[in-house]
């Protein structure tokens, strides 16, 4: 925030849109990854010499890059949990997890990108998908949920982790 003098002793902030880049990468931060491996753990800190606080079991769930220094990066978790990875267990491949926060609250996979479009499954929070695409409102997911039922449509940007409500992609 940068602060100007207007007037008499007036004071109005101003947000200067500063984007961090990563050290190593030169890559926006933060930003969204996923995990490439069915076994990641999560370091204290940036070496194999630091203990290990968590290991993830699941290729694919998204983490949010938050740090880099050399080849590890700084990652959390939906659930706020925070450590290093190494770089190359992590992916640019774009996935989300279905409102981690509803508790048993379904959030609505509709046909297209509209409110009133047809509902075709009710996700449950934590249900893993693939993004495709996000418009600022909506974003186009896939995936695999109970018992390999496959899953494809359009769920609220606001209704995921794994995007940020400003990310605008194919």
């Amino acid at each position: 925030m940068v602060l100007i003098l207007v007037g008499f002793g007036l004071i109005t902030p101003v947000f200067a849109a500063e984007t961090a880049v990563g050290t190593a990468t030169n890559l926006p931060l933060p930003r969204f990854a996923s995990l490439k491996s069915d076994r990641v753990n999560l370091r204290e800190g940036p070496s194999k010499e630091h203990r290990t606080k968590w290991i993830y079991e699941k290729a694919g769930l998204p983490v949010e890059i938050i740090a880099e220094f050399e080849t590890w990066r700084r990652v959390r978790d939906s659930e706020g949990a925070e450590g290093w990875v190494l770089h190359s267990l992590l992916s640019g491949r774009r996935t989300a997890l279905v409102a981690p926060w509803g508790k048993d609250k379904p959030v609505a996979l509709r046909s297209k990108p509209d409110d009133a479009a047809p509902m075709t499954a009710a996700l449950m929070p934590n249900v893993l998908g693939v993004v495709r695409s996000c418009d600022l409102k909506w974003c186009r997911i896939v995936g695999e949920g109970a018992e390999g039922l496959k899953f494809e449509g359009y769920v609220p940007q606001g209704q995921l982790w794994g995007v940020y409500p400003d990310d605008k992609f194919d």
